[in-house]
């Protein structure tokens, strides 16, 4: 469910944020996290519409 993989995703980047690693591996979590929460959005606006 996209719930979930965004919920591991966030978890994933917290972790990655407080121990400090590279910024591109954090800036690569954070697009893919951002691109999770998008795609969640838009299917949310699409059964709203059905």
């Amino acid at each position: 469910m996209l719930n979930d993989e965004i919920c591991k995703l966030r978890d994933e980047l917290n972790k990655s944020i407080e121990q400090g690693d590279d910024y591109s591996v954090i800036y690569e979590l954070s697009i893919e996290l951002d691109e999770l929460i998008a795609q969640y959005y838009k299917e949310m606006n699409n059964k709203k519409n059905n």
